[in-house]
């Protein structure tokens, strides 16, 4: 028969959404640009409307083209064959990821390896050819404080391995379909079952991850350093502000992982939107403890800690 399929890979029919998407990100980016050349400061240009235009428009190109998946995995359009070539392109997407926190490492390591010499005091920076050979090169610049790394960032740690913890878990009970339950107590009021791990998994798993993005916020307004005019500072909120964001995204990705299932839409055989969402949380995990380690401690090590 004519047009009939015979293959386990699934044709996509014409979609407008790679167009939307492509043309909110160029409108974004030209407002982006155009708002860092003054439009913020003295020279209203309208370059932050343009940028959140074209923020608009992306977020509603992800939400339009995901709901759009979604629709074709209950078709049934997602084979064995298309669930596999989903989890290389995950795959792909964390390497590359890793890449883009490998570029914040090397500048850290490069910073602290090879240190200006530099000395910070009051606010203010003072370079060797500034102020004269005395001025010692060493990391931490002389004279900055550093965040003590075994106060609230071994908090977060804790946070973030429990975290993974209560994902895995959401993950197994998913496989062996530990669902339903009858509804009582406090998992009940949010229709929760009593039998239900992935559920509860699932609400751990975002609590954690919102507790964490709140801890790094209060560790950042009362960081002893600032971002700019310093090297130290400014390796420092790259490296764990990029990881921040991606911390957000991770949550906001398990809070639509519980929506769905909450209406159903995964099985113990068919769940890689869940399943990617837990390896995103994974890797966001790692790449902490990396921070945790060499940025925290290692790279503060020898400074006066604030409080301290």
């Amino acid at each position: 028969m004519a047009g009939a399929k015979n293959h386990d890979y699934h044709i996509l029919p014409p979609s407008v959404w790679p167009l939307v998407g492509s043309f909110s990100a160029l409108i974004m980016a030209v407002g982006g640009i155009m708002w860092m050349h003054g439009g913020h400061i003295d020279k209203p240009n309208g370059g932050g409307w343009i940028f959140f235009i074209g923020l608009a428009g992306l977020l509603f190109t992800f939400y339009s083209w995901w709901a759009q998946v979604i629709q074709e995995a209950r078709a049934g359009d997602h084979t064995p064959v298309v669930q596999l070539h989903f989890r290389y392109g995950m795959i792909l997407f964390i390497a590359s990821e890793v890449m883009f926190f490998v570029g914040w490492f090397w500048a850290f390591f490069d910073f602290s390896l090879f240190p200006t010499a530099m000395t910070y005091a009051d606010g203010s920076v003072t370079r060797a050819v500034e102020g004269g050979a005395a001025i010692v090169a060493q990391w931490p610049p002389k004279g900055l404080t550093v965040i003590n790394p075994f106060e609230l960032p071994l908090l977060n740690t804790l946070i973030l391995l429990t975290s993974g913890t209560t994902v895995t878990w959401a993950h197994h009970a998913l496989i062996h379909n530990q669902r339903g339950g009858e509804k009582t107590g406090a998992w009940g009021l949010i229709g929760v079952g009593n039998r239900d791990g992935v559920l509860k998994g699932l609400w751990l798993t975002v609590i954690l991850g919102a507790l964490f993005s709140a801890i790094q916020a209060y560790e950042y307004v009362h960081a002893p350093f600032p971002f700019k005019g310093i090297n130290y500072g400014a390796a420092f909120f790259m490296a764990t502000g990029f990881h921040g964001f991606h911390v957000l995204i991770g949550t906001i990705f398990l809070i639509v992982c519980l929506v769905r299932a909450y209406r159903g839409d995964f099985t113990p055989k068919q769940h890689f939107g869940f399943e990617a969402a837990a390896w995103y949380w994974h890797f966001v995990d790692v790449v902490w403890l990396f921070l945790f380690v060499t940025v925290y401690v290692w790279g503060g090590w020898g400074a006066p800690v604030h409080g301290g």
